[in-house]
């Protein structure tokens, strides 16, 4: 089954949203071992990003025959979603364990877990 891991914390938090691109000569990602450990347990990744600010985001609705589109994030909240990862796994317990050991949730971030619905 897939799920999507939705890593939510404050963007101006940089130990919650770690930096992709490695420091240094021979760094790696800090979602490296992560991604290896969840390997080892079976669990795919199958996609996974970092998001640009949201400063950066557009929202756009609808109210009646109009579009409405607004700079921005739609909710004005403490927390912002930072990053997703796409993940196969056996069932929803192993989705909360690969959520639990993400390294957001360790840097005391919030990771929802979401089931992906079934395309038809």
């Amino acid at each position: 089954m897939r799920y999507m891991l939705l890593m939510c914390g404050e963007e101006t938090a940089p130990q919650v949203a770690p930096h992709p691109v490695p420091q240094g000569d021979d760094a790696e990602p800090c979602w490296m071992p992560w991604a290896r450990e969840m390997q080892a347990r079976g669990v795919l990744l199958v996609e996974g990003s970092q998001l640009q600010p949201t400063s950066t985001a557009t929202t756009v609705r609808n109210s009646n025959d109009e579009v409405l589109v607004a700079d921005g994030p739609f909710a004005e909240t403490k927390e912002q979603i930072l990053g997703y990862d796409v993940i196969e796994c056996a069932d929803l317990d192993e989705a909360i364990y690969a959520a639990s050991r993400h390294p957001v949730a360790l840097a005391g971030g919030v990771v929802e877990v979401r089931p992906v619905l079934a395309s038809v």
